[in-house]
């Protein structure tokens, strides 16, 4: 009964008729949740507010040559949502002024959309210093026009920060499709022949680990250490490090855990886990999101909830980073992922 009532009120969200009401309300079945927001409070850290802007994260589009069954975009080869050139023009003039001293491109996979390399070289011109590429691996050996990508990487100096589930062929395909984890090696061997995760290696290669099911990950450093010795004992694969991102309960995530009933299991195992010295470095505080048609988030996973800033800015034409620095933080129970245990952003744990 509450996983129907859960999936029909998702459906509702995604036709834009409600907001967030199964996320908010805190009610599941004859227990009761605490709300983000009250969790917070009690440990005074609420409203939750941005520090200094570090990170402009745009996604460039939700298509991508994969679908991943936790994927919290919903991304594949379907999807049409793709950021013009306009767009990309008015992100570059953001780019030159902002303080951000990161630029994150994501997706879907970001290197499917059409003027991705004019925009990547369009941006390396503007003094960032971190330039980051969220890439699936398998899009470098999905057509021989993305062959070059990794010499383009390089030519750019761009850090790539990886999609790998697990060292093993049977987990990695299960959660990202057949024949993903052969393609992923090739392209991680590809980076490698050209200096990328190698030791003293100034071209930055970081792999991404996501849990396979309705649990947490793992602590961080024995997987990176795991995976590095699997992957180069089987593979003779190099990398620099790991991130272990704990899923949230969005998008496709979301269906997963309704479908198999273990939404109410999940969310409890993220409220027990809560660590309040997460709160203070979550990635909302230090990063803005930008969608493919350039409106502004708090974070990707508020952008897949359509939660835009809560700012008179709201779109990349009209960025004021003033202003924006002097907002409030909109949160939700999705907020406990990124809470749970050690922490959970884009960049892998932070507490």
């Amino acid at each position: 009964m509450l996983a129907k009532s859960l999936k029909k009120q998702k459906n509702k969200l995604a036709n834009g008729k409600v907001q967030l009401d199964y996320l908010s309300n805190g009610i599941f079945a004859n227990r009761e949740l605490p709300t983000f927001g009250r969790k917070i409070m009690e440990t005074g850290q609420f409203p939750l507010r941005p520090k200094k802007l570090e990170v402009l994260q745009i996604n460039l589009g939700y298509m991508c040559n994969q679908v991943c069954e936790h994927c919290h975009v919903d991304a594949g080869p379907d999807r049409k949502e793709i950021m013009t050139q306009k767009t990309m023009l008015q992100c570059l003039e953001v780019i030159k002024k902002t303080k951000a001293t990161t630029l994150d491109f994501t997706g879907g996979a970001p290197e499917m959309n059409p003027n991705f390399r004019w925009f990547v070289d369009e941006a390396s011109k503007t003094g960032i210093k971190d330039f980051i590429v969220r890439s699936n691996l398998t899009i470098i050996r999905a057509h021989k026009k993305y062959y070059d990508l990794p010499d383009f990487f390089k030519n750019h100096n761009v850090h790539v920060v990886s999609s790998m589930p697990h060292w093993t062929r049977g987990k990695t395909d299960k959660q990202r499709g057949s024949g993903v984890f052969d393609k992923s090696i090739k392209a991680l061997q590809d980076l490698n022949a050209i200096g990328y995760g190698m030791l003293g290696s100034d071209l930055k290669l970081d792999l991404v680990y996501n849990p396979s099911g309705a649990f947490l990950p793992g602590d961080q450093v024995s997987m990176e250490r795991d995976f590095k010795n699997a992957l180069l004992e089987d593979f003779g694969i190099h990398f620099h490090s790991l991130f272990a991102i704990t899923n949230l309960p969005v998008s496709r995530f979301l269906d997963y855990l309704i479908a198999s009933d273990n939404y109410e299991d999940y969310m409890y195992s993220l409220v027990e886990a809560y660590n309040p010295s997460a709160v203070e470095n979550v990635m909302c505080t230090n990063t803005i999101s930008v969608s493919w048609d350039g409106w502004l988030y708090d974070c990707d996973f508020n952008q897949m909830l359509s939660l835009k800033v809560a700012s008179n800015v709201k779109h990349i034409s009209e960025y004021n980073e003033e202003l924006l620095n002097n907002r409030n933080i909109i949160i939700s129970q999705h907020c406990y992922g990124c809470t749970a245990g050690a922490g959970s952003s884009c960049q892998g744990t932070i507490a």
